[in-house]
């Protein structure tokens, strides 16, 4: 009982019904779980970071659980479509799916009209891993570290330009956030992807972008770029010598994340059992290894921290977008 009023409490102050009770609709007992294949709903095209951490964890569930558990990637419109899905799906435990900064914190301010309620479609499994964005400028840049870059954006307020990988990414609104916290202006320059970004601001067509970490290390590392800080609270083991936005900007944290969702109503024995197991995956030092070697940050927490941390990010979101005026539509 005590476990079910923590959830309900913490529930309410966020506005969020995906862990009330529900009925099982399902004709097996939730300790039988798994009895046949799952899917896991990938919103993003495969061989990009979210399809990795699903697969990842889909094969730390087949491990522990005996079960197949299939990865099925449903791209398109900044990870709405594979989202909707999920929120559609019987909520039995056989249909999956991961969610992002994007689709579950961003996208809810940066669209008008929504094809699912992202606080209550879904129920929070556990938050996987963190990866931080980097800030690069281009070498003629004369800045050479974040109050260089500062001092020189308020002496040409709206002449630099930065790039992202679309309208409304993470890389974007980091963009949006660095500006609205340093007083500075710079023209948005969105691309339909980041390595395209990246090649230009490694030609000097832009100025500087903030780019997801495992890209970003690269061109840093061969010094087609400058790297000036990650976005992250704490440095990153594949960038260690880039100090962290925080140091010069207090608070600032722009990280993109990766969790696993189930459908709002799915029995809580299911999520808990599928949060338990998640967590216990990203404890193993193979899945530790995997993750950090793309400098992303394995987490695995408990449902009520993953909804706690969602509420967190939604509002911090749509302060920086509400104040931007970004839409895509």
């Amino acid at each position: 009982m005590l476990r079910r009023d923590l959830l309900s409490t913490l529930l309410a102050g966020t506005a969020c019904v995906a862990f009330q009770p529900a009925l099982v609709r399902a004709q097996e007992a939730p300790g039988d779980y798994p009895s046949k294949p799952v899917t896991i709903i990938v919103p993003f095209a495969a061989g990009g970071n979210t399809d990795a951490f699903g697969r990842l964890v889909a094969q730390g569930l087949d491990e522990a659980l005996g079960q197949r558990f299939l990865v099925d990637n449903k791209p398109g419109a900044a990870g709405n479509i594979g989202a909707a899905q999920v929120a559609r799906a019987e909520p039995d435990g056989y249909t999956l799916g991961m969610g992002t900064v994007s689709t579950h914190a961003i996208n809810p301010s940066l669209y008008a009209k929504m094809p699912f309620d992202a606080e209550k479609d879904f129920a929070p499994i556990s938050l996987i891993a963190t990866l931080p964005n980097v800030l690069v400028v281009n070498p003629a840049i004369e800045a050479k570290s974040v109050p260089e870059l500062i001092e020189l954006l308020k002496s040409k307020p709206g002449e630099l330009t930065f790039a992202s990988s679309g309208i409304g990414s993470s890389t974007h609104v980091a963009g949006e956030l660095f500006m609205a916290k340093t007083g500075t202006e710079m023209i948005h320059v969105p691309y339909k992807g980041s390595s395209q970004a990246m090649l230009d601001v490694v030609a000097g067509h832009v100025d500087l972008m903030f780019d997801n970490i495992p890209t970003a290390a690269e061109q840093v590392k061969a010094g087609t770029v400058r790297g000036l800080a990650v976005t992250s609270l704490e440095r990153s083991a594949l960038l260690p010598d880039l100090p962290p936005m925080a140091e010069f900007i207090p608070g600032f944290d722009a990280t993109s994340w990766h969790g696993l969702f189930a459908p709002a109503g799915t029995p809580l024995e299911i999520v808990d059992k599928l949060s338990a197991q998640v967590q216990q995956i990203m404890k193993q030092p193979q899945a530790q290894e995997r993750l950090q070697a793309i400098g992303a940050k394995p987490i695995g927490n408990t449902p009520v921290e993953f909804v706690a941390f969602i509420a967190g990010e939604r509002a911090k979101w749509a302060e920086v977008i509400k104040a931007a005026g970004v839409t895509a539509e």
